[in-house]
Parts: C-alpha cells; structure tokens; sequence
C-alpha cells in the first residue's frame, strides 16, 4: 500500500514528515520552493504564484508570493522544530510559458518569480543547492521528507531528480 503525497496547492504551503513526500502539480511561471532539515526530517514547499507582494492591492494569501510566502514557509518549519542553519532549498519552475513579442519586464513573470525566490532564500540565509528553472513547459514536483529529494516530471521532457 503506498502512502499518497500531501498535495500543495496553488499559493499554498505545506510541510510534512516521513514517510510523506509533497507534491505540487502544473508549475509553469509559477516556483515550487522546497525546504529540508535533514536532521530531522522535515520538509517544507510553497507554491509561488507573484513575485512581490508591495505590487498587489490583495495580499491576504502571503504564501503566494515569494517575499511573504518563502518567510511563512521557514517560520511554519521553525515551529515544527527545524533548525534554520540545517534548511537546504530546492527549487523548480519559473518557466516562460507564453512568448509576446514586444513584451514588458511585466510578462516575464517566471524568471521574475525565480529571481524573487533566490533573492528571498539569500536574505534568509537559507543555502539553495539545486534549481531547475526556466524553459518554455511546466513541471510536476515530488519532493520526498526521507531524504530531501526533488523529482522533476516535465511533458516531452523527461524527468529527473536534484
């Protein structure tokens, strides 16, 4: 019998221990942030949906965005007993889903929402160790609690784990 992963939804957030793994599906500018300490165990991930908060009228949901949502996502993993100078990062996603020609800063929303991330995660002093951004296709992510793998499933593309 096998154990279903803990699914985190759009601008959601969610941690987990073993032997759960967490799974977010369909992330295309979008960045699934992946948290662990492996001591004990512990996993955290956060879907991305914007990149900064101060650029929204409505920001009630501070996990979609990756200056509030990447925060929450170590403050929750504090709470649970993680220890901030073990977390690691992994994250995957950020990718150009549609191409205008002409188009602004404005709609280059999945490297601006990687960016933001790896800003966040540097300013929280949390050490990214892999990343698997950009492209022009979406990806599904299984991040598994046990020993702080990242499986990466794309459409024509293969998988991989970081």
């Amino acid at each position: 019998m096998s154990i279903e992963p803990v699914k985190v939804g759009m601008a959601e957030f969610k941690t987990a221990l073993p032997p759960l793994s967490l799974i977010t599906i369909g992330l295309g500018s979008c960045v699934g942030v992946c948290l662990w300490d492996s001591l004990i165990k512990i996993g955290g991930m956060a879907h991305i949906m914007l990149p900064d908060s101060t650029q929204s009228r409505i920001v009630q949901n501070r996990a979609k965005f990756a200056d509030t949502g990447v925060p929450l996502l170590i403050e929750e993993m504090l709470k649970l007993g993680a220890n901030r100078a073990r977390l690691i990062a992994k994250i995957a996603g950020g990718a150009q889903m549609f191409n205008f020609p002409g188009s602004s800063n404005a709609m280059r929303i999945g490297e601006r929402n990687a960016e933001a991330v790896k800003k966040c995660l540097e300013q929280e002093r949390i050490r990214l160790i892999a990343e698997d951004i950009g492209g022009n296709f979406g990806r599904t992510i299984e991040f598994f609690t046990d020993n702080g793998n990242l499986f990466i499933k794309t459409i024509n593309k293969g998988q991989k784990r970081i």
